[in-house]
């Protein structure tokens, strides 16, 4: 089972592929294929990737699904004894995304070792 810890919007979102999920609103367009390059940890089969505040190299892929808007919450404004009332109303603007893979980091060139001054010269 393979899942991914993602950040978007300034929140954090637990993924698997497959998904549906709601983040806060992304400026693109319908059916568009994005990449989520902030990736925090990826589990796979028990091997846990942590990363230092990201994942290097790791992407999720997803795609947008639709926009709309949160259910309407109320904000209600009162001071007693002084007939003071107000209401007002805010729905959030969000994105639905599909997430479609999890990519884990590409493995890096092995780092070349640098030779001492002693080993160049042969001895």
């Amino acid at each position: 089972m393979e899942y991914a810890v993602i950040e978007t919007g300034g929140k954090q979102y637990t993924v698997h592929a497959g998904d549906i999920v709601d983040v806060e609103k992304l400026e693109v367009s319908l059916d568009e294929a994005i990449e989520l390059d902030k990736v925090l940890l990826i589990a796979k089969d028990g091997d846990y990737k942590v990363g230092s505040p990201l994942v290097e190299g790791a992407k999720v892929l997803a795609q947008v699904v639709g926009h709309e808007r949160a259910p309407k919450i109320k904000v209600f404004k009162y001071k007693n004894k002084t007939r003071y009332r107000r209401m007002q109303g805010h729905k959030q603007p969000r994105t639905q995304l599909k997430i479609t893979e999890i990519l884990a980091e590409a493995k890096a060139p092995a780092r070349r070792r640098r030779t001492t001054k002693a080993e160049a010269d042969g001895s």
